[in-house]
């Protein structure tokens, strides 16, 4: 079984909501989108999500990565699922110079690895989830529903008090809330939050960077009566060296999201004693596979994890991140799946989103799962690159 059909896609996704964070404000995404055939006729479809500010990657980067990158001589054919396995996750693209952390390049190798796996998956009648029961059994727990958290980002306040409302009553049991950015209030935000939401509500929040290490503490300090369970990367990534003081004095779990993007940002976390929490993302870490070894790592050296996602997701990611989802046992908090809720074009035939309370099934298909629907993907491409055609 070999390939006979690599094409690339940038597409552009537009948001329903403006997303403003610290670090970042979007109405829109640009993303790329991989589709890949075998001589089976079977056709997978992969994304990724670039970040300049998280991974050093932008679009343009990412495609022409992807177009140096010589793929149909490492996805050799194949004639069993342990093979492909094998080859997906040997994967590699062309060295970036100055990377030392080894993630410039992952929306681009997220997004080709599960293309092929889910062309693969789909040969060999296997889902995504069956990925970690092969290659990390000592995290796979298969579950049958999952339930992700919810999410309130940067706002004014009578639309942060609404939103809060509003979450409680979907039914969410966690809720994250963006804080860090200028001219906010955060104290008086998460006031009004654990207010409407109660106390039982599973609260944390996510810095984005947004703090200097001699103001961090007394940020966090002013917050911690609120009942928050973990703050996320409360420091910019260059400011990690901080980081063990900055949790020995606050005593609140700090996750590593923009300075975790690899396994070796993810080994200097351990060695340096950084981080309590990893929040993994497919895209941000580089695909399905490595984003496994991560959590793998995660449980060895006693830490916990997240399932993380990018804002702007399409139906692609999300049914990745389902399958990650439904197979990792310990995940402490869930995200993704918002398709119908954040992107007005999630380009499969397939509603991914979560329901009510955050619930979702998971997926049992072989590959990922889902339909793209090619006419969906036509109207969101802002360019198109064969590389290989039939």
């Amino acid at each position: 079984m070999k390939i006979v059909e690599l094409t690339l896609f940038h597409v552009r996704i537009p948001l329903r909501k403006k997303i403003r964070h610290a670090s970042h404000v979007r109405t829109e995404t640009d993303n790329v989108i991989v589709r890949l055939a075998l001589d089976s006729g079977h056709v997978g479809h992969g994304e990724g999500v670039p970040r300049e500010y998280v991974t050093g990657e932008d679009i343009g980067f990412t495609m022409d990565l992807l177009k140096r990158a010589d793929l149909a001589a490492q996805l050799e054919p194949v004639h069993d699922w342990s093979q492909a396995l094998t080859i997906a996750e040997r994967l590699k693209l062309p060295p970036v110079d100055g990377d030392i952390r080894h993630c410039k390049g992952n929306a681009a190798r997220c997004a080709i690895e599960i293309a092929y796996l889910d062309a693969i998956g789909q040969a060999f009648g296997q889902p995504l989830s069956q990925v970690a029961k092969s290659l990390t059994p000592d995290v796979y727990s298969p579950r049958d529903k999952v339930q992700y958290s919810g999410a309130l980002t940067s706002s004014k306040n009578w639309k942060t008090r609404i939103a809060a409302f509003g979450q409680r009553i979907y039914g969410f049991s966690q809720i994250k809330v963006k804080v860090g950015t200028a001219g906010q209030d955060d104290a008086k935000r998460l006031r009004a939050i654990r207010f409407r939401v109660g106390r039982k509500m599973d609260l944390r929040i996510d810095a984005n960077e947004a703090w200097l290490p001699d103001e961090a503490l007394s940020k966090i300090l002013e917050l911690r009566p609120f009942g928050i369970t973990s703050v996320e990367q409360p420091l910019p990534q260059t400011a990690n060296s901080h980081l063990p003081a900055l949790r020995k004095e606050m005593a609140i779990p700090v996750m590593l999201d923009e300075s975790l993007c690899s396994r070796v940002d993810a080994e200097n976390a351990i060695e340096n004693q950084w981080c309590d929490l990893f929040n993994i993302r497919l895209s941000k870490c580089g695909g399905l596979i490595p984003s496994l070894r991560l959590a793998e790592l995660a449980k060895r050296s006693n830490l916990g994890y997240q399932l993380g996602c990018q804002v702007g997701e399409t139906a692609i990611l999300s049914a990745a991140g389902r399958h990650f989802a439904t197979s990792v046992a310990d995940i402490r908090y869930l995200e993704g799946s918002y398709d119908k809720h954040l992107v007005r074009e999630a380009l499969a035939t397939e509603d991914m989103s979560f329901r009510m309370g955050g619930w979702a099934p998971a997926l049992t298909k072989p590959g990922l799962g889902i339909e793209i629907d090619p006419t969906a993907l036509e109207r969101v491409t802002v360019r198109k690159d064969v590389l290989l055609a039939r």
